[in-house]
């Protein structure tokens, strides 16, 4: 059984949250290749981004690893923001 990225994804992201039930990894296709948008508790945004995206870009770099040579984007959605706009 394959397991797709956006689940590797959470997995990982849930490993660092302190809200672990509040991770949600939505996946789409673009006309760029895979989006997967992660949604966290926004108490953990700052941990799942890490100091100057430390931890979102080794987010990036395993999901890349991963990808078989696919175009993947990932976006951490600051909920916040989501909820006002």
């Amino acid at each position: 059984m394959a397991v797709s990225l956006a689940e590797v994804l959470e997995h990982l992201v849930r490993g660092i949250s302190s809200v672990p039930e509040s991770v949600r990894v939505d996946s789409r296709e673009t006309n760029r290749g895979e989006l997967l948008e992660v949604r966290v508790d926004p108490r953990d945004l700052g941990r799942v981004i890490g100091r100057g995206g430390r931890t979102a870009q080794s987010l990036r770099t395993v999901i890349s690893a991963l990808s078989d040579g696919r175009r993947v984007r990932i976006d951490v959605v600051d909920t916040d923001s989501e909820a006002v706009g």
